[in-house]
């Protein structure tokens, strides 16, 4: 199955034909924050500050990439373990936040936001930072400078690999990956077309 190439600048009206499993290539423009800046991000919201970035339409990669060397943008940028930001992650999608990059399961909160606002969560390979980096042509920081490799990077991509993890019918790949193989070595009783609708 071939990917399909996506643009962040038109990435909303894309999101809804989006299905769990499908790989995709995404370029444009996102931002880097985990779970200390998003601390700090809720901080400017609870005081009714502005954002350091437009929320609306943005999509957030739960990174935080090391300094790059030899004429590279950022040095290492994989992805941090997702669920350290599902206690934010509501709040931002109702917010206008139309996607998430980062790795691991979600909670159903999460889901639900997702569905709420036709938004969608996108999986990057672990381990694969070094890899990663080579598709970042640009960094530069934007908020909180003072956490170094944590603070708020706005970053330009070209084809940054991704796999549809849930998409904005609330399909979920984490779950239907356990259910089929249960089914493919367990024996389980659901059918394949009940788990891929």
């Amino acid at each position: 199955m071939s990917a399909l190439s996506l643009d962040t600048n038109r990435l909303k009206g894309q999101v809804a034909r989006l299905r769990t499993g499908d790989r995709v290539l995404l370029s444009g423009v996102i931002y880097t924050a985990r779970d200390a800046a998003h601390k700090r991000l809720f901080e400017l919201l609870d005081a009714g500050k502005p954002l350091p970035f437009e929320l609306r339409g943005a999509v957030i990669y739960y990174a935080g990439p090391t300094p790059g060397q030899q004429g590279m943008a950022v040095g290492a940028c994989g992805p941090t373990t997702a669920g350290r930001m599902d206690g934010f992650a509501p709040r931002l999608l109702d917010l206008g936040l139309t996607a998430m990059i980062g790795k691991g399961e979600r909670n159903q909160a999460v889901v639900d936001a997702i569905v709420r606002n036709g938004a969608c969560y996108f999986a990057a390979v672990g381990g694969a930072g070094a890899l990663i980096a080579r598709c970042i042509e640009s960094a530069e920081v934007v908020a909180f400078e003072d956490l170094g490799c944590e603070s708020v990077k706005r970053m330009i991509v070209k084809d940054l690999p991704l796999t549809v993890a849930i998409d904005s019918n609330g399909n979920d790949l984490y779950k239907q990956g356990r259910e089929a193989y249960e089914i493919e070595t367990l024996g389980g009783s659901r059918s394949p077309a009940e788990i891929y609708p």
